[in-house]
């Protein structure tokens, strides 16, 4: 079975994400590549009960089926531009409750810093517009979004999070999500507070310096 480790993982994922509740039945799609091979969700798929037999393998450069039984995900198109314009190793992307409803607000169009653990993920998150599920055109929108950036909002659609490896992209993922829910309560109490330049700079110095995020010895 080409590419076993991953669908393994991509199946571990879907299950953590649905245990979550970031997901719910079919909704979402989840990826992992390696080299020029791009292992994918089914399309349908209900995604906490995939096997690592149901996933599919696609060729990167061009997107055909290598080797699976079912059909992959619609969104393909989003899933290979997403790596062919970025360095990343594993794409996640859900419908989960919090993100969706920032990006279904339209005066929204980004999360600004309000805390900062959204500099792990490059900075604000920004809401890509919307298209067409499966469509190029929702896949040109989504890598400009990512530009800089570890994660994003899809404008009336959802949340996708990129990563070097499958667990830190469900890792940014789920931060994304925890972000969402906290400005959407900063928005039903008053006017959010976002981190200045400085405020942020001063962040990354102290990260850097620390180790933050790190387990250390005593």
């Amino acid at each position: 079975m080409l590419l076993q480790r991953e669908r393994e993982e991509l199946a571990a994922a879907g299950r953590r994400l649905a245990a979550r509740g970031l997901v719910i039945g079919t909704s979402g799609n989840l990826s992992a590549r390696v080299d020029d091979l791009v292992a994918v969700t089914p399309t349908g798929g209900e995604i906490g009960e995939l096997t690592a037999g149901m996933m599919t393998v696609l060729d990167l450069n061009s997107g055909e089926i290598v080797e699976g039984e079912l059909a992959p995900t619609s969104e393909v198109p989003l899933h290979l531009s997403v790596y062919r314009a970025t360095g990343a190793a594993a794409i996640t992307h859900t419908h989960a409750v919090a993100s969706g409803a920032i990006a279904c607000t339209e005066e929204l169009a980004e999360v600004p810093v309000v805390h900062y653990t959204m500099l792990s993920l490059g900075g604000s998150l920004r809401v890509a517009p919307y298209a067409t599920y499966g469509t190029d055109e929702l896949a040109e929108h989504v890598v400009k979004a990512l530009e800089g950036r570890q994660a994003a909002l899809m404008r009336n659609h959802g949340s996708i999070a990129v990563g070097p490896t499958l667990a830190k992209a469900v890792a940014n993922l789920e931060l994304a999500e925890w972000v969402a829910e906290l400005y959407a309560r900063c928005l039903a109490l008053g006017t959010p507070r976002a981190l200045d330049q400085r405020e942020q700079e001063a962040v990354i110095m102290q990260a850097l310096a620390g180790g933050y995020g790190t387990t250390k010895k005593l």
